[in-house]
């Protein structure tokens, strides 16, 4: 199997917990740091400008957002580190963590405990990256062709349809997700969400209950550190799995 992983999809159908906010914001705060090393003028600066408005999307206060974007100037502040740990979790799935860090000392540590606890393992560099490839992922409100011929005129490259969200998901190349995203807008669609991310070349597909419930504790785990910016993943749940 190939095409869209539907790990962004069961994150977004669990849905948002307000008693992780402060962690959710510490998240956020660390891509907005990252993302201003490029610039800190959205306007010229595509990665930023994505990373704000995600933020916003969260709520998160103005002032938190400029502090966390004037993080990349002061030369007196903890510098952020970006990293890749890869991996396997239960079944066998691919995982791919990346983090923001100002000591890796204590994220590695952090994401091997999270690994060995859910029956998943750590592997060497470049072992499990090479089954992603790097996107731009769109996600739209609304799905049906109207939804899909927009995305198409707009440059997309592949286009998914998830009834599970009422969300259409556009795959662009990662130096088109900007433009493409804009087209998008100025044809009036209603963007939800745009990023980059590592989308799984095939996909894994898990029918046993207890496997899938092993695979989305360690997801959940690894989502829930501090210094973890995003996760990706390539399995899939079977449709006859009712968990």
């Amino acid at each position: 199997m190939s095409g869209h992983s539907k790990w962004a999809t069961i994150k977004r159908q669990k849905g948002a917990n307000d008693a992780k906010r402060g962690a959710l914001f510490t998240k956020l705060g660390n891509q907005l740091a990252i993302a201003a090393r490029g610039g800190i003028d959205p306007a010229h600066n595509s990665a930023l400008a994505l990373a704000i408005e995600k933020a916003k999307a969260a709520n998160m206060p103005t002032a938190n957002i400029e502090r966390s974007i004037q993080r990349a100037a002061d030369k007196s502040a903890a510098q952020l580190e970006q990293a890749m740990y890869e991996g396997y979790g239960p079944g066998g799935v691919a995982v791919l963590v990346e983090v923001a860090t100002d000591n890796k000392n204590r994220t590695l540590p952090e994401v091997r405990t999270a690994f060995s606890k859910s029956g998943g393992s750590m592997a060497e560099p470049g072992s499990v990256a090479f089954q992603f490839s790097r996107k731009g992922i769109i996600r739209l409100k609304g799905t049906g062709d109207g939804v899909e011929l927009q995305a198409i005129e707009a440059g997309a490259e592949d286009v998914f349809e998830e009834p599970e969200t009422g969300e259409t998901v556009v795959h662009t190349a990662p130096n088109e997700l900007a433009k493409v995203r804009d087209a998008l807008k100025k044809q009036g669609a209603e963007v939800v969400d745009a990023e980059l991310s590592h989308e799984p070349n095939n996909t894994m597909e898990i029918s046993d209950p207890e496997t899938a419930r092993k695979i989305i504790r360690l997801m959940d785990t690894l989502e829930d550190l501090d210094d973890v910016t995003a996760t990706h993943t390539n399995f899939e749940l079977a449709d006859s799995l009712n968990l």
